[in-house]
């Protein structure tokens, strides 16, 4: 089955992602972590994308589409994926069905994260990622271990588009954006929305009972 999650920047999607792909043998796709791996490896495109997200503003349909059908026609991953963040626009929610049409695939669930801005910020200011491992914590709701060997507070470091100023500009971006993409899947029927302000865990087993809810039915 094929999932699209989304959500206001901070609110989750990363983290619910990855236990779903784990528990559901599907394949993430991020279009930050494929926007960010261009700005890490330094190419031409990665350099653009840079300038545009440290600004604030969302990165072009275009570039992103491009990015996002390297997978979509890769039969490795036919019916496995599940999109984090995106489609962020109705332009790009009809995108993404012609692009999976054009390889006999279809969207089979739509998750929607509802996080309130002041939560938002909390989870903006406290978020820091472990240099050596990678995991992800926040000081608010995640603290990272005390006695860690690897995920020691000089280990932590914060992305540099994590200050509040643009977790605020991103937020309202999406607000204004969203509704059009919430209103083109509530239109499939295929939508479900989910309280984003609760605990990982708790949100973790609604989104199974859904998926699993679905795929009885697929």
């Amino acid at each position: 089955m094929n999932i699209v999650i989304f959500g206001p920047p901070g609110a989750g999607k990363g983290t619910q992602s990855k236990f779903i792909v784990k528990k559901h043998n599907l394949h993430q796709l991020s279009t930050g972590e494929l926007l960010r791996n261009e700005i890490i490896n330094k190419t031409l495109l990665g350099l653009k994308i840079s300038t545009i997200m440290n600004s604030g503003n969302l990165v072009s349909d275009n570039i992103v589409s491009d990015l996002i059908e390297k997978f979509i026609s890769n039969n490795k991953y036919k019916n496995r994926l599940i999109f984090d963040g995106y489609p962020r626009n109705k332009p790009q929610a009809k995108n993404l069905n012609i692009l999976l049409n054009k390889y006999n695939q279809k969207i089979d669930l739509v998750l929607k994260l509802s996080v309130s801005l002041d939560v938002i910020k909390k989870r903006i200011a406290g978020r820091s990622v472990c240099s050596i491992c990678g995991k992800i914590y926040n000081e608010f709701f995640n603290p990272a271990p005390i006695n860690a060997d690897c995920c020691a507070s000089k280990f932590l470091q914060k992305r540099s588009d994590d200050t509040l100023d643009i977790a605020i500009t991103r937020y309202e971006t999406y607000e204004k954006n969203i509704k059009p993409v919430t209103d083109f899947y509530k239109e499939t029927k295929l939508l479900k929305v989910v309280n984003g302000e609760t605990s990982i865990s708790d949100i973790t087993k609604e989104i199974s009972e859904l998926i699993d809810l679905i795929k009885g039915w697929l």
